[in-house]
């Protein structure tokens, strides 16, 4: 008689369910190190067909009305989710500590609170009594708006069937332990224990859950792999702390659009959404002054202003000084190679400041051109005429590039009332109220900049954005 055969021990990493016939220290899928464990032995075997929960139909007859979306009251928020939450979504947020993701959800609980139906806030992080504290600073209060602190998953859950919320936030789900598997809360087994246990609760019932998450000093978020897989939508909260602009960024979006961003306005008083933030990534200037540049950035699908200054000064060192801020270092310092090189503008005895207005990051392409015509109206002590914007890639053969959704960044440039633009050769289709001026190369460009800068001499207080 033949014996069962039995499937040969397995090994399985923690952080993203990668298998292996062997133990191995490191994974070979996410890289993570440590986290490959003995998956134990199971007997081989064909799984046998099993009753089915509900019968298959056709695509066209399932009803959609229950995956329609619902606003929050927060209108950035909604902007990333790709227009509110749905029924059943679980949606992860992630972000540093103190960039004022609980300030955000205890805002987005309270609108909903007050137009959609009941809201349970459950805090593993702080009392109930400060979670109090704080809404009433930030004007979140609302008599459907439920608070809890609890670290135990089961009491949670309880607090749920208790409650019956439409909406519940869990903040954070790393604080949360259950004591069905072994481990300290936040660990790998834990949060995928607790995770895994709430989106049930939340496709079984219906119930739009938020879950906040910690991130790592990489700005990864913390926690096994599979808890990005898991979950419907993916955001991450981001900004600096010496700047009041925070972008809510979706990576991950199963019912709208994954490229989408949501800009707030973060002060004492709470957090408020900002339609319109390209004020903030602007400086005011009653006169041109040299070493400036605006830009058009794509955050996600929408166009930003963005200012790029930079600051050039005879260097006493043997090696002269490089600073940046909010800009790519190493495009910095490929942009400079390229101006000295094919630009002829004479950089290595000088020292090169270069920074962005408001805290802004630019670290895309676009920015290129902008940054190249910044230092070499500060190398030469000329300012930019008004009105003026620059957009593309520099090269390093010193040709300028084009980016994407030129169009979508033109007609961004024209609302805010600048009138001309320098762009790469063959934009394709240009917006009315600006005009374009096509450049090949640095040299083009830099012989444009100088041109508008004549035809345009006397006409700097006009410019927006020195208004």
């Amino acid at each position: 008689m033949a014996k069962a055969k039995t499937a040969a021990p397995s090994f399985r990493c923690s952080e993203c369910g990668w298998t292996t016939a062997k133990w191995v220290g490191r994974c070979g899928e996410c890289q993570a190190w440590g986290t490959v464990e003995q998956a134990g032995v199971a007997k081989a075997g064909v799984t046998a067909a099993g009753p089915v929960t509900e019968a298959a139909r056709p695509i066209g007859s399932v009803a959609i009305e229950a995956a329609r979306s619902r606003p929050t009251g927060v209108g950035e928020f909604d902007r990333a989710l790709g227009g509110g939450l749905v029924q059943g979504a679980v949606i992860l947020l992630a972000g540093e500590p103190g960039v004022g993701k609980s300030t955000l959800l205890l805002d987005v609980t309270a609108r909903w609170a007050h137009e959609a139906g009941r809201a349970l806030y459950v805090t593993g992080e702080e009392s109930a009594a400060q979670v109090r504290l704080r809404a009433e600073r930030t004007g979140a209060v609302a008599d459907h708006l439920y608070l809890a602190a609890e670290t135990d998953l089961s009491a949670v859950i309880g607090h749920i069937e208790e409650v019956q919320p439409s909406l519940v936030v869990l903040d954070s789900v790393q604080t949360v332990s259950s004591q069905a598997v072994d481990g300290a809360a936040g660990g790998v087994t834990q949060v995928r224990e607790v995770a895994a246990s709430l989106i049930r609760v939340a496709k079984d019932r219906g119930i739009a859950t938020i879950l906040v998450g910690h991130v790592t000093k990489d700005g990864s978020i913390a926690g096994p792999r599979v808890l990005e897989h898991l979950v419907d939508v993916v955001l991450h909260f981001e900004g600096d702390r010496h700047s009041r602009l925070r972008l809510v960024r979706t990576v991950k979006n199963r019912f709208g659009p994954a490229d989408e961003v949501g800009c707030f306005d973060l002060t004492d008083t709470g957090i408020s959404s900002l339609a319109d933030p390209t004020g903030l990534f602007l400086s005011r200037h009653s006169t041109p002054v040299p070493g400036t540049c605006i830009t058009v950035t794509l955050e996600g699908r929408r166009p930003l202003l963005g200012e790029v200054q930079a600051l050039v000064a005879t260097s006493a060192l043997a090696t002269p000084r490089r600073a940046n801020s909010g800009l790519d270092s190493s495009r910095v310092a490929m942009v400079l190679a390229v101006l000295e090189r094919r630009g002829q503008v004479r950089l290595s005895n000088s020292d090169v400041y270069t920074s962005t207005v408001g805290g802004a990051k630019l670290s895309e392409p676009s920015a290129d051109l902008a940054l190249l015509l910044a230092v070499a109206s500060a190398a030469s002590g000329t300012p930019l005429p008004a009105g003026l914007t620059a957009l593309g890639e520099v090269g390093l053969a010193g040709e300028i590039r084009r980016v994407s959704g030129l169009s979508r960044r033109l007609a961004e440039a024209g609302r805010m009332g600048f009138t001309t633009a320098l762009v790469p050769a063959d934009p394709g289709p240009v917006p009315d109220g600006i005009r374009v001026v096509e450049v090949a190369d640095v040299g083009q460009a830099l012989a444009a900049a100088r041109d508008s800068a004549g035809r345009n001499a006397g006409l700097a207080a006009d410019s927006p954005q020195h208004t």
